[in-house]
């Protein structure tokens, strides 16, 4: 049986990995860091499984794509079908409009029906719910992939083998941009919070003049807020100015936030490329699967289906992308 060896296990990598195993090739993960942990991009991700939010500012194959992630993470780890809902303060409410002609699968919701869906959020009049929309916990997600692959005799090894594989996958996300000359890195900044007086069941979206803002409801009274959108490569702090930000959205939710005790702070860079959609490509032996950009839950399944048709039955995707890859 011949061996693929997948570089990478964010969620990527991951993904791409149960995909292979799951069509029967044998598979060799390889990850220096070894489990996944705060150095990858997944680790700090929102989460959220939200196709038609999403198209808001992406391209139908977002849209297209992102309707299968529900169904293929549910088979793995937990999924939360609870909707998105959209908010915007009163002198906002042109961008909740513009959102709403940008968008689809939604329906309007006044003060009243806000307060049936999310007791806890003060002061909204307008918002748009999608109630198709899901999330789930990105830390767990990885935890039980990295262990359903354990399952099918699959670790995850810091070195590659001896053994020679007949097809590489990279899936290093920004570490790849020694091979991917048109790879960019976009700079997200988040924060992890303990609000135990707050009680949200759903992502909630704050529309906001710079930045989209969105809380993602972790348990137990812990959230994720996030997430910045940067064009830079630096990993290394958060700026005052979104820390401010994302502090102040989540205050406007609901002022109890402002009790709220600050976990983690995590910044990360995410792998675009100028179109911010994802590739697949092939330079000789190794296939270069990249650029999830901030669509890393939602995309990942697709592009994982992408890369098994390239290297197990040669069909090429919408996904692939035949320009060169190395410098």
């Amino acid at each position: 049986m011949s061996t693929i060896r997948v570089l990478g296990a964010g969620v990527a990598g991951l993904c791409v990995a149960t995909e292979l195993v799951a069509r029967g090739v044998e598979v060799e993960l390889v990850d220096p860091a070894g489990n996944p942990g705060p150095e990858a991009c997944s680790w700090w991700a929102g989460g959220m499984l939200a196709p038609f939010c999403e198209y808001e500012s992406a391209e139908d194959t977002v849209l297209r794509l992102g309707q299968q992630a529900k169904h293929w993470w549910s088979r793995y780890t937990r999924v939360t079908e609870a909707g998105t809902l959209v908010v915007a303060h009163r002198r906002d409410h042109a961008d909740l409009r513009r959102f709403a002609s940008r968008t689809e699968r939604f329906h309007k919701v006044d003060a009243a029906g806000m307060r049936k869906l999310e007791p806890d959020l003060y002061g909204f009049e307008h918002g748009l719910f999608f109630e198709s929309e899901a999330h789930l916990d990105p830390r767990k997600a990885l935890a039980d992939l990295s262990r359903h692959l354990a399952g099918n005799g699959v670790g995850i090894c810091r070195e590659p083998s001896a053994t020679t594989a007949d097809q590489t996958i990279d899936c290093r996300g920004f570490s790849a941009r020694d091979a991917l000359a048109d790879l960019r890195g976009v700079k997200g900044e988040m924060l992890v919070l303990r609000a135990p007086d707050v009680s949200l069941t759903r992502p909630i979206r704050l529309l906001h003049p710079r930045i989209p803002l969105y809380v993602v409801p972790r348990g137990q009274g812990v959230y994720m807020l996030g997430a910045t959108m940067i064009e830079s490569a630096d990993r290394k702090r958060i700026t005052a100015r979104s820390m401010l930000e994302l502090l102040s959205a989540a205050y406007a939710l609901n002022p109890a936030f402002g009790e709220a005790e600050v976990l983690e702070i995590g910044v990360d860079v995410r792998p675009a490329f100028p179109d911010n959609l994802p590739r697949v490509r092939r330079v000789g032996s190794t296939i270069h699967a990249n650029g999830l950009y901030r669509h890393g839950f939602l995309l990942a399944p697709a592009l994982a289906s992408a890369v098994a048709e390239l290297a197990i039955n040669h069909i090429q995707t919408e996904f692939a992308d035949d320009c060169l890859a190395e410098r």
